[in-house]
C-alpha cells in the first residue's frame, strides 16, 4: 500500500541541473515507500544531494539484494504492525521509526567503496564529536549470516568507543553515481526490535539535543564536511514537476522501495 504524495512544493528554478553545487532538501516525515522513491529519483540527476528524514511509521527496510527474511516480519506487515519496504542500497533490513535517515547522492564519488563510504561519513563523525559522542568506523566482517543491519558493524558503519552501533549506512553505484543510505540510532523501539529481531535493541546513551536542534548540528556539519558544496542557506523542496515524476516511478513500479510481496 503506498502512503499519500507528500504536500510541500517550490517554484524552484528550471534547467539543466548538471554542475551545479549539492541540493539540500528539507525533512520530512513519509511512507516507506516514497522515501525510497525520492532517493531513487534523486540518484538519477546529475546534481549532488543531500536531506534528512524521518519515517511516517514503524518501517522496516530491506537491502536491496536481501532475498531472505523470518516469515514473521510478512505477518508483521500484514497486520498493520510495520511497513515493509525495499531499499535501493544494498545491505541488510533496519527498522526505522526510532531513528532518523539520511540520503547523499554523489555524482563524482572515488572509485573505491572504502574510500567513498570514509568521505561521505566525515560529516557524521565531526557532528557527533561535537555533541560528545566521538564515532569509530566498525571492524566487523560483512557477513550475510543475519537479516539484521545492527547485528554487525563493518567499515561502513559508525560505533561508539564501546562497540554499539549508532549509524548503519549502505549505498547504491549506478552509473558512476553514488546514493548513501544512513540510519543514525536515536532512540530504537525496544519492544518491537524484540519482536522483529528476537535480542535487545541497541543501548545507546541520549544525546545533548534532539529534534530540530539535533537536525540543525547535522545540517551544520553537512554544509562544512560532505565531500560536496551545497548551495542553499534554506532546503530546497521538491517542485511539483519532481514530485509527479517520483509519483510515476511509483505508479509504475519501478522504484525497489515500492513496498515487498
Amino acid at each position: 500500500m503506498q502512503s499519500t504524495a507528500p504536500a510541500f512544493s517550490s517554484p524552484g528554478r528550471d534547467g539543466p541541473e548538471g554542475g551545479r553545487p549539492g541540493r539540500w532538501l528539507p525533512g520530512s516525515s513519509l511512507g516507506g515507500d516514497w522515501q525510497m522513491a525520492i532517493d531513487a529519483w534523486l540518484l538519477a540527476q546529475e546534481r549532488p544531494a543531500f536531506r534528512l528524514y524521518r519515517w511516517l511509521r514503524p518501517t522496516l527496510s530491506l537491502g536491496r539484494h536481501q532475498r531472505r527474511w523470518p516469515e514473521h516480519w510478512q505477518e508483521l506487515a500484514a497486520a498493520g504492525r510495520i511497513e515493509l519496504v525495499r531499499r535501493p542500497s544494498g545491505g541488510r533490513a533496519v527498522l526505522h521509526g526510532g531513528d532518523l535517515s539520511y540520503a547523499l547522492i554523489w555524482p563524482t564519488p572515488p572509485p573505491s567503496k572504502v574510500q567513498a563510504y570514509a568521505e561521505a561519513s566525515t560529516w557524521l563523525r565531526r557532528a557527533f564529536a561535537q555533541l560528545g559522542q566521538p564515532l569509530l568506523r566498525g571492524n566487523d566482517r560483512c557477513s550475510l549470516a543475519s537479516a539484521n543491519c545492527f547485528e554487525l558493524a563493518t567499515a561502513a558503519d559508525l560505533v561508539h568507543a564501546d562497540g554499539s552501533k549508532r549509524i548503519g549506512s549502505a549505498q547504491l553505484w549506478r552509473g558512476g553515481r553514488l546514493l548513501q543510505h544512513g540510519s543514525i540510532q536515536l532512540a530504537p523501539p525496544a519492544g518491537l526490535w524484540q519482536e522483529l529481531f528476537g535480542r535487545p535493541a541497541p543501548c545507546l546513551r541520549p544525546l545533548a539535543c534532539a529534534g530540530a536542534e539535533l537536525e540543525a548540528v547535522l545540517h551544520t556539519a553537512a554544509r562544512q564536511y560532505l565531500p560536496f558544496p551545497l548551495a542553499e542557506l534554506s532546503p530546497e523542496p521538491l517542485r511539483a514537476k519532481e514530485l509527479a515524476a517520483v509519483a510515476e516511478l511509483l505508479g509504475l513500479g519501478e522504484v525497489s522501495g515500492a513496498g515487498v510481496g
